[in-house]
């Protein structure tokens, strides 16, 4: 009697495991996508990696023919919002808008809950731009030479305001102290948005802001920009010349918001996204957004991404470094 139980039970265990095998297949049976697509944002509403990936989303939902929405989970540089992408399903519905604070944090916190490299499956990278540097209008400065020059009659007396402690506005304003030679007092704010206010208010004096953030107020004449950060120019500031040719050889910083998915996604998916991530950066509107920016789309494949990644986590492990900011 006890072995017609016994045989019985392992059949009915048999049968569920049956059963959940085909249900789990019927699943990725099933085309994707299926259903709505989440893209976490770890930062706040109405910063850079927003402002592009916002538009993206509609783009990417008219070109994959399902809802894809942002959720934003800000707090903790970024860290946060990044842990809930790196423990959600490998199953193609949720992806990780980052910016290069990413490629930071493992040299700025002693330990992450997650792995950079190991715990996300790269997608692409988006786009590229380059920051602006701008200073208080109360400020007697005009040139980055000018600055240069008062940061070393005034050592530790300038404020410079950053997104915050192990942003891209943060590391590039270290690399541009090193490269320099001043000295100058980091403020962090929660944000972007709150850094340029802090600089309208001057309660700091110098900010390597997003150009979508700050050209409305050097528009307005109450900022004054100085140098963008990047290799070249930029339409939107007409005038206004890069660092490099204005006294710092050699500097050159790019901001970037690129898309990944939780490690083990499927390689197929990723591929799928990474197209039609690719096709969406290339339409007038995401041009609009981008030109705002001074950006330019990338589009890369899942693999030219990853070799970028490791070189930028590489990159900025020297900053930190040589800035001799001890992980918190």
């Amino acid at each position: 009697m006890k072995r017609v139980k016994l045989v019985r039970s392992r059949q009915w265990l048999l049968g569920i495991l049956v059963l959940q095998f085909f249900q789990i297949n019927l699943v990725f049976a099933q085309p994707w996508p299926n259903k709505s697509i989440r893209i976490i944002v770890p930062q706040g509403a109405a910063g850079s990696t927003d402002q592009v990936a916002r538009p993206l989303a509609k783009l990417l939902s008219d070109e994959l023919g399902q809802p894809v929405y942002l959720a934003h989970r800000p707090g903790s540089g970024s860290v946060n919002g990044t842990d809930v992408a790196a423990k959600s399903a490998p199953n193609g519905y949720t992806f990780l808008a980052v910016a290069v604070s990413f490629s930071i944090s493992p040299s700025i916190y002693k330990k992450l809950p997650y792995d950079v490299l190991k715990d996300f499956e790269p997608v692409t990278q988006l786009a590229s731009f380059p920051n602006v540097l701008v200073v208080s209008s109360a400020l007697p400065v005009k040139t980055v030479k000018e600055l240069i020059a008062y940061a070393k009659a005034n050592p530790g007396k300038l404020n410079y305001g950053t997104s915050g402690i192990g942003t891209g506005t943060h590391l590039s304003m270290e690399l541009f102290k090193h490269m320099a030679g001043v000295e100058m007092v980091h403020v962090p704010y929660k944000g972007g948005a709150t850094a340029v206010n802090a600089l309208l208010a001057n309660e700091v004096q110098v900010n390597l802001a997003t150009i979508s953030t700050a050209i409305p107020h050097i528009k307005a004449g109450k900022l004054r920009a100085l140098a963008v950060s990047g290799r070249y120019s930029v339409p939107s500031l007409p005038g206004v010349p890069t660092l490099a040719e204005s006294g710092l050889p050699g500097y050159e910083y790019d901001s970037w918001i690129a898309l990944l998915a939780p490690a083990k996604t499927p390689k197929a998916i990723l591929e799928k996204m990474s197209a039609a991530t690719f096709k969406a950066s290339q339409s007038p509107e995401m041009k609009v957004i981008l030109d705002m920016e001074g950006a330019k789309p990338v589009g890369s494949s899942p693999e030219e991404f990853q070799q970028f990644l490791k070189a930028e986590i590489a990159r900025w492990k020297k900053v930190v470094d040589y800035a001799g900011i001890l992980p918190e």
